[in-house]
């Protein structure tokens, strides 16, 4: 602690504090045999999730780009942080009404399609975390922990979610998740539109497009293009 204190010029009851914060996150922990501390592999797990997301965004340009000729809507590819997406890259409808976005816009994760099929991986103690109060936007909205617990088993079991109309009245989209080697998220990809071009039987055939659209994606990153078991919301 003193050469830690010393390296970062800081008090040692300042870096006391820190270490006892890293150690309750499990990123350090103490060596007690000479009263040191030592990085955990939790450390390695971050920098691998950072590369993941960096290498999602460089590989999946071009099927982001096939999936937007195939359904002509826009394409959005979103990650996870905490209970809110986060929209990293977008192709721009070629209809000429679209639903707006931005790349680096958020949304909340319970209300949008892409959030809807992250959330559908994460293991239900850990969802738990990822729910606070289900506020509602529009009519649509589900607002009930357990109605939406189980539309997120029913997008597992599908493969891909819906959004109809929860976030912004009137604009559906469909979404699926890339999955990564251990059966979680690394982000997702979906489309979004006025809600008059996702009937029943169009939401069927734009579901075929996404869904394969995110298995190729997961197939680039090296990663089984085929859907885990399921181990998600319970």
């Amino acid at each position: 602690m003193t050469s830690l204190a010393r390296e970062l010029q800081l008090s040692k009851s300042n870096v006391h504090r820190i270490l006892l914060t890293l150690q309750s996150k499990q990123y350090v922990r103490r060596v007690d045999s000479n009263s040191t501390y030592e990085l955990t592999p939790k450390i390695w797990e971050l920098g691998s999730l950072v590369r993941g997301r960096l290498s999602l965004l460089k590989v999946s340009n071009e099927y982001m780009m096939e999936l937007a000729r195939a359904t002509g809507e826009s394409v959005h590819l979103s990650i996870l942080e905490g209970g809110e997406v986060v929209y990293i890259d977008k192709i721009e409808s070629s209809q000429p009404i679209a639903a707006y976005t931005r790349i680096g816009g958020r949304a909340p994760a319970y209300c949008v399609a892409t959030g809807k099929a992250m959330l559908a991986t994460v293991p239900g103690e850990e969802l738990d975390s990822l729910l606070p109060k289900l506020k509602r936007f529009t009519d649509s909205t589900i607002t009930a922990h357990d109605k939406l617990r189980s539309e997120l088993i029913k997008t597992r079991e599908a493969g891909y979610a819906v959004n109809r109309g929860e976030w912004r009245e009137d604009v559906f989209g469909v979404a699926s998740p890339i999955w990564d080697g251990a059966g979680r998220a690394l982000g997702a990809i979906g489309i979004s539109g006025p809600s008059v071009r996702y009937k029943a039987k169009q939401v069927k055939v734009f579901s075929g497009h996404v869904v394969k659209a995110a298995q190729k994606i997961a197939g680039a990153l090296g990663h089984n293009s085929r859907y885990p078991s399921p181990v998600g919301p319970r």
